[in-house]
């Protein structure tokens, strides 16, 4: 059974930092590429950054110089290190892991910025 089970959100106020982790099972973590999307209300679900399986990353401009994903795959978990966040970066922030036509989604952590 695949499992994506997401934490480290919370509460934090503006210029803070938040780690989010998020802890697979279930698949062959090493040959996917690992993602974290954010869906603010009344938005769409949107990419914040991805870690292929060879480790390249990409990020959305938006966090590009605040926000550092990477992956464990000895651990099976894949990390949103999140710096100098802002009001904006207020969302519901989920995992997704993808290979080839397969994917599959975490439940979401609530990550909310205060000014």
């Amino acid at each position: 059974q695949v499992q994506l089970v997401e934490s480290g959100g919370g509460l934090v106020q503006a210029g803070g930092s938040l780690r989010l982790s998020c802890a697979a099972s279930g698949f062959i973590f090493s040959i996917a590429d690992m993602s974290w999307y954010r869906q603010a209300p009344g938005k769409q679900r949107e990419l914040v950054a991805t870690v292929g399986s060879g480790g390249n990353t990409n990020y959305a401009d938006s966090v590009k110089g605040r926000f550092t994903i990477s992956r464990d795959n000895a651990k099976s978990t894949v990390y949103l290190q999140m710096n100098s966040l802002k009001p904006g970066d207020t969302a519901v922030y989920y995992c997704n892991a993808n290979y080839h036509s397969w994917t599959s989604w975490g439940q979401g952590t609530q990550v909310t910025v205060s000014s």
